[in-house]
């Protein structure tokens, strides 16, 4: 089964033998075994009772609390694993290190290849698209990534290749129910963008649990920088994973009507934009199909999901700090 995502406020989280159960307003609405579940989200309100808490910290099982537009809020997490040889090497590596420069540079460089890629993609199969400009700058963004040695101008090549992407998103979206304009946050103020923020939290979430698994400290980044409470070394992680898992899947749920306009409603004293209960269910089930699709993984030569590709690239990573391997290779599909 994956993740068990709760969307139904108030909802009453329970167990029963080895099965997990939620119940809301006297309805049964999900009982499923323990052993099929790896990781538990709650939207809005919800009562978890002290046999799940124990339950889930038992087996290793991450609980994660987002709103119910989906912004983080926080999570219940199981004791760390005890490599301490993967957390020591990675703190030798802070700052400005040539580890991290190196670790840096391939974060960047896998999220705008991976941008690159969608870009290209995209305008072969509609040749209106007047996309090469954008690729351009990307192609501007990527190319002195070697020869750049300090984090802050790989920061600042991230940007430009963001800003370049971004400049042309919305020609990527084909119907015209849709529009985007730009990357807006906090909140999101159009229903491209909520959906956007919806997915990266979600996406956090799996990365975060990945990087927990193979045994690093996720608050210790090496891109993103240090803020407190901040998971800096699963959000520098989640960047190549940014456009092929979230952004392709936004592009096909309002490009093939999967989601329309009357899914989303709006906040009116902020005017943030989110998902209704049947949509939400509708991205959530989409976001689950899409972490469990299969592709062929550039470094291992085989099939795997990009559920498993999160906790590969963690061990990558780990492997690069503890000197096994000479470079960190991102995901990086074509």
């Amino acid at each position: 089964m994956g993740t068990v995502y709760i969307t139904q406020d108030d909802a009453f989280i329970g167990k029963t033998d080895e099965r997990l159960t939620v119940k809301a307003e006297k309805k049964n609405l999900l009982d499923v075994p323990l052993i099929k579940v790896d990781g538990v989200v709650v939207f809005g309100r919800a009562t978890v009772s002290p046999a799940v808490v124990f339950e889930l910290l038992s087996r290793h099982i991450p609980l994660t609390f987002l709103t119910g537009t989906g912004r983080y809020l926080g999570r219940l997490e199981p004791e760390v694993t005890k490599n301490i040889f993967v957390r020591s090497a990675q703190w030798k590596a802070a700052g400005e290190s040539e580890m991290a420069i190196h670790l840096v540079r391939g974060f960047v460089r896998g999220k705008l290849k991976n941008y690159r890629t969608i870009l290209l993609r995209r305008g072969r199969e509609d040749s209106q698209l007047d996309l090469q400009s954008h690729v351009k700058r990307l192609d501007g963004a990527i190319a002195p990534l070697d020869k750049t040695n300090s984090i802050a101008s790989l920061r600042g090549l991230e940007g430009a290749g963001s800003a370049a992407y971004f400049g042309c998103f919305n020609q990527l979206i084909k119907s015209s129910k849709f529009q985007f304009e730009a990357r807006r946050r906090r909140p999101p103020t159009d229903p491209v963008n909520a959906l956007l923020s919806l997915g990266y939290s979600l996406l956090r979430h799996d990365v975060q649990s990945a990087v927990n698994i193979v045994g690093f400290d996720p608050y210790l980044g090496y891109l993103h920088l240090e803020r407190y409470g901040r998971p800096s070394l699963a959000l520098d992680l989640m960047e190549e994973f940014r456009p092929l898992v979230v952004d392709v899947l936004v592009f096909s749920a309002v490009n093939k009507g999967q989601l329309s306009p009357d899914d989303f409603i709006t906040e009116p004293l902020s005017g943030a934009v989110s998902l209704t209960k049947d949509g939400l269910k509708i991205f959530l089930r989409l976001y689950e199909e899409k972490k469990q699709s299969k592709f062929k993984h550039p470094v291992m030569g085989t099939q795997h999901t990009y559920q498993e590709a999160f906790e590969i690239q963690g061990r990558l990573l780990a492997k690069y700090l503890m000197g096994e391997i000479d470079k960190y290779p991102p995901l990086v599909i074509r």
